[in-house]
């Protein structure tokens, strides 16, 4: 018998230790609800759960984006919406003006209403946002991100939904024009045959396709070329020219006037007041007319830059106002055409000119006019269209948001599968823990009274010294 080492309440000792220590966890887990606390409970489990967690959440943020896509295409609809409810009032318009019935003071009341509709659509255009975010402009283009990782994304643009991108701006048409005061030599006259437009260009200088003019021969300042292809220009009785201008009548044809105090056609001698005009010169890309006027002949007086619209009013620039400025003889004028809906360049390459060279101008283009019979009827036609484009746009816009719609009930059957997974590593089994806690409190009780029994055993060496 030994007194110095109870080996018998060493054992109870550690044991007990043992079961103390699976008892706090039980506490732990039963009071936290997760079998895994800290790393050491299941290193690897730990590692799982945590990159299921980073999928819950991202699952859970995706389908708020989504829901914030759907609301951002529910405001761009609804602009839409009336702006479809616009057009169909622009288009009972134009079917009213159509009818012979009204007069032509009629027809300006109705152009009057045109206008102002079209002025709304582009001012829903201009002002629809989510966001600070422009919807309508034609400026957005966005990616919504549906999923809880890189690169899960879908697009979306909205077209331009103004007037101008419609084709259905008010009644504006336009015509740009330069007063002209020259004096030209008898040794420019031209003669009959077939000629082309002189430097034909678009923007960048790039040469695009020479437009004809065929059995025609007038006092057309230097816009023709010979059969070398020298810049040339006549004046028959050697008068002034007072006004070249020319009329884009639409992308794929180009008028050029020039007025004149007589004209000479030809070799005959005939001689004509007025304008002298050459017509439908087709160009497969738009019509950007470069005017030299720097070679030939010797010029005097001063150049006068405006644009008017279809009633001769002038039509403000806004900042970038030329008109009535001069500019010194021989300068060269780079001459754009008014498509559909803008003007592209206008600009003077000439220091002394003053202006400012690659000056970008935008103004509306020709327009809805239900003014006549024949213009309401073309009008009928340009309205349906835009109200096609109206429509194709909010289709496009709803098959989005159905597609988001479904993504978000998706995304929560994904969200509610991996939660379920984690669940199962990271949370405890309550009624198996409980059972452990049982079994634990159990042997805790057991060891400590045995405990108290292991130390009682030395207490029997007492006997042998007595």
């Amino acid at each position: 018998m030994r007194i110095n080492q109870n080996m018998s309440a060493l054992s109870a000792y550690r044991n007990l230790t043992q079961i103390d220590g699976q008892l706090s966890k039980s506490l732990e887990r039963l009071s936290s609800g997760l079998r895994i606390n800290r790393a050491a409970d299941d290193a690897a489990g730990l590692a799982i759960s945590e990159k299921m967690t980073g999928q819950v959440r991202g699952l859970g943020q995706a389908m708020r984006n989504a829901q914030d896509g759907i609301s951002l295409i529910q405001t761009a609809e609804g602009a839409l919406i009336e702006t479809h409810a616009i057009l169909q009032r622009m288009r009972e318009l134009a079917v009213q003006s159509a009818n012979d019935t009204q007069t032509d003071t009629d027809r300006i009341e109705i152009q009057k209403e045109v206008d102002a509709l079209s002025a709304e659509i582009t001012r829903i255009g201009n002002t629809t946002e989510f966001n600070t975010k422009e919807l309508l402009n034609g400026k957005f283009e966005g990616l919504f991100h549906i999923g809880a990782n890189e690169g899960q994304n879908i697009s979306l643009s909205v077209a331009d939904m103004r007037a101008d991108a419609l084709g259905v701006a008010g009644n504006q048409g336009a015509t740009f024009g330069m007063e002209v005061a020259v004096t030209l030599g008898a040794a420019d006259r031209i003669t009959d045959g077939t000629y082309s437009v002189i430097a034909v260009a678009d923007y960048t200088g790039t040469a695009l396709d020479d437009a004809n003019v065929e059995g025609l021969a007038a006092d057309v300042t230097h816009v023709m070329v010979d059969a070398d292809g020298e810049a040339i220009a006549t004046s028959a009785d050697g008068l002034a020219f007072h006004q070249v201008h020319a009329t884009a009548l639409n992308r794929d044809s180009f008028e050029f006037a020039v007025e004149v105090s007589s004209v000479t056609i030809g070799g005959t001698g005939t001689t004509a007041a007025g304008e002298a005009v050459i017509t439908d010169h087709s160009l497969d890309t738009g019509t950007y007319t470069l005017v030299d006027l720097s070679t030939h002949a010797v010029y005097g007086g001063t150049w006068n830059v405006g644009l008017q619209n279809g009633s001769g009013e002038v039509v403000a620039l806004g900042a970038a106002d030329l008109a009535g400025t001069a500019a010194a003889a021989g300068a060269e004028l780079h001459w754009v055409d008014v498509n559909d809906t803008s003007v592209s360049l206008l600009s003077f390459d000439n220091a002394n000119a003053g202006l400012t060279v690659g000056e970008q101008i935008t103004v509306s283009g020709a327009g809805i006019n239900v003014s006549s019979q024949s213009d309401a009827n073309t009008a009928i036609t340009t309205i349906q269209t835009a109200l096609d484009n109206v429509s194709s746009e909010r289709s496009k816009l709803g098959a989005i948001q159905n597609r988001l719609e479904h993504t978000i009930a998706n995304l929560g059957v994904a969200a509610e599968n991996i939660t379920a997974a984690r669940s199962r590593i990271q949370d405890v089994d309550m009624a198996h823990e409980m059972m452990n806690y049982t079994k634990n409190q159990i042997l805790s009780q057991a060891g400590t009274a045995m405990l108290a029994q292991a130390n009682q055993k030395p207490q029997t060496v007492l006997q042998l010294l007595r």
